[in-house]
């Protein structure tokens, strides 16, 4: 493909698909998007809360008893501004479009994918309900690990915890991260849960099947490594309601005086490609970048559970 199609607008769109297919958590929340919002790193937006209402028996007498459906707003800061900025050499630019997207640009929106994710299971610390347990058995010899949370019994308490809060039954999900996901496979309590018939939309990180009334994904971006934290391997996953939280993303203006630069939107994410050419270095700058906030919206829609600690 010849050089002339490395354009913004075309990079925008491949960067845009490979971060629509590679983020996990992002497609399981509540989502808020205006491609007519133009604003700052800082700016706060209101975010629609669905309508909440009360079904009441009919008296026939009286008549109907009609209901305000008022949406409760809620601020969302969007303090989070993911970038990603790197040089194509004038050699690089030979390569095809394809070949660009494999070595360059899918890599950058990964990253940017696994920051969007990792600051909205940040708003698990918001969470106060949990099930689960986290060490070893009483009695375990030391550095025998045995993890009785890490059994898919967990889903059927965090299926119960929402159940008494009247959450509704659609759209809801477990996120748990790879040690739990390798205990959980392992077990035949989870194999007889109820098989999913489709493999569409989060087909690679979904755990194939629903678990306990809860659609499953598996996420490496829950895991954290010990040797990032200076601590023990913790994992905690989450049960939760679509409207438990909130990912609000709104697109960036093109810079001004930047004329090679473009903004693709798609499905509530916007990104916002900008090229520019270092003469010194004869190679081409691609940065990039989106503008986004999370919000934790009901956490009374959420369970944690409690995940595997290693000492």
């Amino acid at each position: 493909m010849a050089n002339n199609f490395l354009t913004p607008s075309v990079i925008a769109r491949a960067a845009l698909a490979t971060l629509y297919e590679t983020c996990v958590m992002a497609q399981l929340v509540h989502r808020d998007y205006d491609e007519d919002f133009a604003a700052k790193v800082g700016d706060t937006v209101n975010v629609r809360k669905p309508a909440v209402f009360q079904a009441k028996e009919f008296d026939r007498a009286v008549g109907i008893e009609i209901q305000n459906a008022t949406e409760t707003g809620i601020p969302v800061k969007l303090n989070h501004f993911a970038d990603v900025s790197f040089a194509v050499t004038s050699e690089d630019l030979t390569l095809r479009i394809e070949d660009f997207g494999t070595q360059l640009l899918n890599p950058a929106m990964e990253a940017i994918a696994q920051m969007i994710d990792r600051d909205i299971l940040a708003l698990r610390d918001d969470i106060t309900q949990e099930v689960g347990v986290t060490g070893q058995f009483p009695g375990n010899p030391v550095g025998v690990n045995m993890f009785p949370h890490s059994n898919p019994r967990s889903a059927i308490d965090a299926r119960r915890v929402l159940n008494q809060r009247n959450v509704p039954s659609a759209d809801r999900y477990l996120v748990v991260g790879p040690e739990i996901e390798a205990q959980w496979l392992g077990d035949p309590l989870f194999h007889s849960a109820e098989t999913r018939g489709d493999t569409d939309g989060l087909r690679e990180a979904n755990l194939g099947r629903r678990v306990f009334g809860h659609e499953a994904y598996q996420t490496q971006n829950i895991y954290t490594p010990p040797q990032v934290t200076g601590n023990s391997t913790t994992e905690v996953g989450v049960s939760f309601h679509r409207t438990a939280f909130a990912l609000v993303t709104r697109p960036l203006v093109l810079p001004q005086g930047a004329a090679n630069a473009a903004v693709a939107s798609y499905k509530g994410f916007g990104l916002r490609v900008v090229m520019d050419y270092d003469i010194d270095q004869k190679q081409d700058v691609v940065s990039v970048d989106c503008l986004y906030g999370t919000k934790t919206i009901d956490p009374d829609r959420a369970v944690l559970i409690k995940g595997i600690d290693k000492a």
